[in-house]
């Protein structure tokens, strides 16, 4: 198990999948954590997630991908959200990374950054990677806000690229070198 200073990250099971049901079907949620995807993140019947289950866990190729749940650590644990590095590029030695915190009773109190922070210290110390790198939307300001804290830099914005709530906003591409995060949790 990946452990963070107050999450783990746990294999995801079908129940975790299920549970995101109500995640997903909250426009809140799921504006925040799929952006312009949105229409196609949210609104599933549970069967799909079901399905989505067998496809995105079950045949999973982790030197490809992996996908976790966020678990708070202690004597009643619980799920709180799921994080993923996908995109592996093994000459390069870097991958892409998400996170979504779909219980709202967790937002904006750090637990998103510590299941970051645990992951991307897996894919540096674990895998050997040696950049990772993220995309959000520009009105996810609390999302920007914990990626920096974890290290990460704005490397570049797109330009009105994904439409939200009816109008075109920018996309930040964020990044992480290996080097700067060691630094950075070390001290």
């Amino acid at each position: 198990m990946i452990t963070g200073e107050k999450v783990e990250l746990r294999p995801v099971s079908l129940d975790d999948y299920r549970r995101a049901y109500a995640w997903r079907n909250d426009e809140e949620s799921a504006k925040l954590e799929a952006g312009t995807a949105a229409f196609m993140f949210s609104h599933v019947p549970v069967e799909y997630l079901e399905d989505a289950y067998k496809q995105e866990i079950i045949e999973l190729d982790k030197r490809e991908k992996g996908r976790f749940s966020i678990y708070t650590r202690g004597d009643q644990p619980e799920h709180i959200g799921f994080i993923e590095y996908r995109d592996v590029n093994i000459v390069s030695r870097r991958c892409t990374v998400g996170i979504g915190i779909g219980n709202k009773n967790y937002w904006g109190q750090g637990w998103g950054s510590d299941a970051l922070k645990a992951l991307i210290r897996y894919v540096f110390r674990t895998m050997n990677l040696r950049r990772v790198q993220l995309e959000t939307w520009g009105g996810n300001a609390r999302a920007i806000r914990s990626y920096e804290k974890c290290g990460f830099v704005i490397e570049g914005r797109l330009r009105e690229h994904s439409y939200i709530d009816g109008q075109y906003v920018d996309t930040i591409v964020m990044g992480l070198l290996k080097e700067d995060f060691l630094n950075l949790d070390r001290g």
